[in-house]
């Protein structure tokens, strides 16, 4: 009997340096890209408010329209494929939003919006390692940083320019060298703090890095003289805001590689994580952890474990936010009434056992995951699936008289 494997779909991000011709055309590209999306979203909008609908095919229509009109002429002057993909990104957008997943699509900004276009095959010719988009004479000079899969042929290619002036191609590839890891029995709860990044049950202690706070006073000078530059489009606030957003970029890339290692380890190295559901979005609202909480991206965390764990074959289990995790004695059971931030250490007054506050949750944590996967009740394996209530607030009906 033979078995079927499903290659995973995943992107190659690579920098690459265009040349003034290069740059000039995808800056162009960039803007139309951008021209066309705010076109077909106020077009949409107003059929709306007529009580209309309006799907892809007819803003695809309006878009030949549109490049026969003087006006909108410059249109040809780009690849027709980052047009109409942009197209279908608002779709993909408004069935979000009427899904109720996403909120109502927004027009894209020409200072905050990101800079990206996407190619798909018809758009470019990638032979011998070579990438030639459309519209170009010349293939990109691209930083191969690491290899493409053996004989991998992306089927999407998207440029992107970010704030710092960096230029990116990312290619969608099948790489078939993504399989389920062997089968292990080790399992591992995982709380997250700000005095260490990670607490494992294990009792192992992963300190937080403070990436931000490494380059803030650096990061503040940079924003102090952006600040005294005068508003508009000159050439020394442009300077001032690109060097604003290098720092901005580095601090991000030594924090988005650092958690690429750790949740890689994780999923290397166990077969069920558990997590907290934490709601960071509300969390942040604290301003005096806020900036703490977004340095130490525990969302992207999550999302980093989560897919890795899809691809190789582990499970991420997520408890409900409610579970005391820390107020638990993970001994004997026993329920503190109060546990404040300010305490790090405890004794249980039923057991005696003397507690580290971070260790003793990830214990509870990994326990009532494990309860959990047995009973079902208050987990949430991926963000956006709905889940019952924690097994410590499960209570029998009340019987009426």
């Amino acid at each position: 009997m033979s078995v079927t494997t499903t290659c995973v779909k995943r992107a190659f991000r690579y920098r690459f340096h265009p040349t003034d011709a290069q740059a000039a055309e995808l800056s162009r590209t960039f803007g139309c890209v951008r021209k066309v999306y705010n076109l077909a979203l106020a077009a949409r909008t107003e059929a709306w408010a007529r009580q209309e609908r309006v799907n892809y095919n007819a803003t695809s229509a309006m878009l030949t329209a549109w490049k026969r009109t003087e006006e909108l002429a410059f249109l040809n002057e780009v690849s027709s494929v980052p047009l109409q993909q942009c197209l279908r990104h608002l779709q993909a957008a408004f069935t979000n939003f009427f899904g109720k997943r996403a909120k109502y699509p927004r027009f894209k900004s020409k200072k905050k919006s990101r800079k990206s276009a996407e190619y798909t095959t018809s758009g470019f010719r990638f032979r011998d390692g070579r990438l030639t988009l459309a519209k170009m004479a010349e293939p990109l000079d691209i930083v191969w940083s690491r290899p493409l899969p053996e004989g991998a042929s992306p089927s999407t290619v998207t440029v992107s320019q970010d704030a710092a002036g960096r230029w990116f191609v990312s290619m969608l590839c099948d790489d078939p060298t993504v399989r389920p890891l062997p089968a292990t029995d080790t399992a591992v709860g995982v709380d997250v703090g700000l005095d260490h990044l990670l607490t494992l049950s294990t009792g192992e202690k992963i300190a937080n890095p403070r990436h931000e706070r490494r380059d803030r006073a650096r990061l503040t000078l940079a924003q102090r003289r952006l600040a005294k530059k005068a508003n508009g489009n000159g050439a020394n606030r442009a300077k001032a805001r690109r060097k604003v957003a290098k720092i901005h970029a580095r601090i991000a890339d030594r924090r988005r590689d650092g958690l690429h290692k750790l949740t890689t380890r994780l999923v290397r190295e166990n077969q069920t994580i558990v997590i907290e559901d934490l709601t960071v979005r509300n969390m942040v609202k604290n301003h005096t952890l806020a900036r703490a909480i977004s340095d130490a991206s525990w969302s992207e965390f999550r999302s980093l474990l989560e897919y890795k764990a899809a691809w190789y074959g582990r499970e991420v289990i997520a408890v409900d936010r409610f579970f005391p995790s820390s107020r638990l004695c993970s001994h004997c059971g026993t329920l503190q009434q109060k546990m404040p931030l300010s305490v790090r250490t405890w004794t249980c007054d039923s057991c005696g056992t003397t507690h580290d506050r971070d260790v003793n949750a990830a214990r509870n944590l990994l326990a009532a995951g494990l309860a959990v996967t047995v009973c079902g009740a208050g987990v949430r394996p991926q963000r956006r699936t709905p889940g019952g209530q924690s097994a410590t607030k499960q209570k029998t009906p009340r019987r009426e008289p």
